[in-house]
């Protein structure tokens, strides 16, 4: 579905260019839950605006279904890691999914069933006519990520989005977003720096370098039955596994 060849990224300012990605390539297929995992500034946002087609690659290519990717897309979707910036505060929860409807021009028609099918899906038909600031912050990034799927993307471009919540809101988190994979078959591309989210919800876990000039350094295949049971062997097997090959990457980079 997604065929990232060779990327690189530099930024210029006055202080001279920065490489942020060099020499990266993946491969996302159909249906697939990926993880972008790594330390903090390898690179992993940055990725993902160019996967979204925020901003344009220095040097290689991404493409989507065929497609070279020069620009945001109606098959690409992004859920930001604060829902308070991300969401209309103004907008009711009801209304902030028929935002993203009314600008896609989706036939008015249809917004009923649309509005309502994804309410249900992420729990909150009982609380559309509130506003964001009545939500808890687990209710608003369900609601972010109701209004993304509401316009039925291909894939959904997901930048920690779990990241401020407490850690019993994020395990309920990791159930739900995971429940909703596998009731769309959403492709879902989502980028963590928690070993341990990484491993109880993606297929493949995606290693990135220390940066600059960051690359895709492993693909680990997680071959774990769902749900993810934490305290297997097999689970606690991985995670020493990535832990050891970031620590040893970690290393590497301060040697330098």
């Amino acid at each position: 579905m997604l065929s990232v060849r060779n990327v690189r990224k530099i930024y210029q300012s006055a202080r001279g260019n920065y490489v942020a990605l060099s020499g990266l390539s993946v491969d996302i297929k159909e249906g697939e839950f990926l993880c972008l995992l790594g330390p903090s500034g390898c690179g992993k946002s940055t990725l993902l605006n160019l996967l979204a087609g925020f901003e344009p690659v220095t040097a290689g290519s991404i493409v989507c279904e065929g497609r070279a990717v020069t620009g945001a897309g109606q098959e690409r979707v992004v859920a930001f890691q604060d829902a308070n910036e991300a969401l209309f505060p103004w907008l009711t929860v009801e209304e902030n999914i028929r935002f993203g409807l009314r600008a896609r021009r989706i036939p008015r028609e249809s917004w009923n069933e649309i509005t309502d099918s994804n309410l249900r899906m992420v729990d909150l038909d009982l609380h559309r006519n509130k506003f964001p600031g009545e939500l808890s912050g687990g209710m608003r990034q369900r609601l972010q990520i109701a209004r993304a799927l509401a316009v039925n993307p291909k894939i959904l471009l997901m930048d920690e989005p779990f990241a401020a919540l407490d850690a019993m809101t994020r395990r309920r988190m990791h159930s739900f977003l995971i429940d909703v994979w596998q009731r769309t078959g959403k492709t879902i591309i989502f980028i963590t720096h928690d070993i341990a989210e990484a491993l109880v919800m993606a297929d493949r876990v995606a290693m990135m370098s220390v940066g600059p000039a960051s690359s895709i350094m492993r693909i680990i295949d997680i071959e774990l039955p769902r749900p993810r049971d934490i305290t297997a062997a097999r689970f606690a097997s991985h995670y020493k596994e990535i832990d050891e090959l970031l620590a040893s990457e970690m290393a590497r980079a301060e040697m330098h």
